[in-house]
């Protein structure tokens, strides 16, 4: 029970219900062994390899996958948690952008992205004798359309933190009082999520939006997306950000942005940002 007093240490405040789900996610990680987590650097899978590590020490090896729908800024931040809380950490690369399955950009298209990780952790896992593989779906992950997850079931990846019915709002509670940065952290997805279905996915169209999204964050914008139509960008920026946007000089600033980046026109969302906007119109049910 070490592993989970480490855990607990600041967190004695915790409400019961919340310190059974703890229990639970430490008797899932103390159950594997030994395990590879798949680490993005974002919320979830952070907090994950934080507990993994208190509780598995090196037998908890945390991974990033470096691939061309990876953003630097994921890239960068994964490494800095890494170093600060001394996880046993490694980069691999992967490279999703060789199947054309993925390219093809099919409504299943994450699929064939978790496919591409899982076979490289399986083989990884194998030859290491690391008895488990885990990722950073939770609770609230059950209602969304996520075809990665049939992926994670074929290769026997697990979610702890779905297993103990953790919610996002908790994971960035627990997060928090564990000092991780991730906290406040936006949602995140892959950058080809930005790529309407059907159109092909490429490296070319994938550096654009990524130095679109880095321009909109320089220009001080903490939740937004660039939806890449070729020539066109439809910008989407968080809904409590959105008055910013009613200035024309903020307008003038964000078109000049992306007109540099590349695109030859820019709209404005005047929705604002939605998760999942480039679903709208496709039945999809969650996996």
């Amino acid at each position: 029970m070490n592993g989970l007093k480490t855990c607990l240490t600041s967190e004695v405040s915790l409400d019961s219900d919340l310190a059974k789900k703890q229990q639970i996610l430490h008797d899932s990680l103390v159950s594997l062994g030994s395990t590879i987590v798949a680490f993005s650097g974002g919320v979830d899978s952070a907090y994950l390899a934080w507990v993994a590590t208190n509780i598995l020490g090196s037998q908890a090896l945390c991974i990033t996958a470096d691939s061309p729908s990876y953003s630097n800024h994921y890239r960068s931040l994964s490494l800095r948690i890494a170093n600060e809380f001394c996880f046993n950490h490694e980069i691999i690369k992967t490279d999703e952008l060789n199947r054309p399955e993925y390219r093809a950009n099919p409504v299943n298209r994450c699929y064939y992205c978790k496919h591409e990780l899982y076979s490289v952790l399986k083989t990884i896992a194998r030859d290491r004798g690391i008895t488990g593989i885990v990722d950073g779906s939770n609770a609230d992950d059950r209602s969304d359309y996520r075809p990665g997850r049939g992926a994670a079931r074929e290769f026997d990846v697990r979610s702890p933190l779905d297993e103990a019915d953790l919610t996002k709002v908790e994971i960035r509670e627990l997060s928090r009082r564990a000092g991780l940065p991730t906290w406040n952290e936006p949602a995140s997805a892959c950058l080809s999520s930005r790529i309407p279905y059907h159109s092909e996915v490429t490296n070319e169209k994938l550096r654009m939006v990524e130095q679109a999204e880095a321009t909109l964050h320089e220009l001080g914008f903490r939740v937004c997306r660039v939806r890449h139509y070729g020539e066109l960008a439809r910008v989407e920026i968080g809904l409590d950000e959105m008055p910013r946007v009613s200035h024309q000089e903020m307008q003038k600033s964000i078109e000049q942005g992306l007109l540099n980046v590349g695109y030859q026109h820019v709209i404005i969302d005047s929705q604002g940002y939605r998760m999942g906007s480039l679903n709208k119109g496709i039945n999809l049910r969650p996996i």
